[in-house]
């Protein structure tokens, strides 16, 4: 067999090592930026002070916010990108990620309780559970509220077409119930615009 040792010049003839990202990859992290720079634009100012910005980076995304003309704002927003680089854009994605979830853990929770109140006023059984669940409820007004929504119910089902349905009772239970959840933190007025939409 004929081998030859390897050469010291070998390494030397592979190139240049570059240890520096390439600019396919500068150019997406830039562009990721400038798209959470424009996802900061659409938070409200409350949020905006939540995150750890630099005051000149904070200003930028309110003049943005309040620029309406269509160049001016694109101008703006591509600042706030370039302003971007300096800020901790791991620790603010996060924060947006915390609210984005926070968000829908709240609406599949409301979910959650509107199908509760749909199952209480069709099956006895429901509230057994329930109070399993909960024993700390309070049985009867819980009770009272169950047979004034179900009869609200059966009236809403004898209207004519075009009649307003009533839904105070229907309202009355599902905002017990969902006083029954701890660290429940939605608004009645939040709850009450989901029951108008159902």
């Amino acid at each position: 067999m004929d081998e030859f040792p390897p050469s010291p010049n070998d390494d030397q003839d592979a190139g240049p090592v570059y240890d520096r990202p390439s600019k396919s990859q500068v150019k997406r992290d830039m562009l990721a930026l400038l798209d959470l720079g424009k996802d900061l634009i659409d938070l409200s100012p409350e949020r905006l002070r939540q995150l750890p910005l630099e005051e000149k980076l904070y200003e930028a995304i309110r003049l943005a916010q309040r620029t309406t003309s269509r160049e001016g704002r694109r101008r703006q927003t591509h600042y706030v990108g370039k302003l971007m680089r300096r800020a901790p854009a791991e620790e603010i994605r996060t924060q947006l990620d915390v609210w984005a979830n926070g968000s829908r853990e709240a609406t599949a929770s409301l979910h959650r309780t509107e199908r509760l109140r749909d199952r209480l006023l069709t099956d006895d059984e429901a509230l057994t559970t329930l109070l399993a669940q909960y024993p700390g409820a309070d049985v009867q007004h819980l009770r009272s509220l169950i047979r004034a929504a179900r009869k609200e119910a059966a009236s809403n089902a004898a209207l004519t077409e075009g009649s307003q349905l009533q839904r105070k009772h229907y309202r009355a239970l599902f905002q017990a119930l969902r006083e029954l959840e701890p660290g429940d933190t939605s608004s009645s007025d939040t709850a009450e615009d989901e029951e108008e939409e159902a």
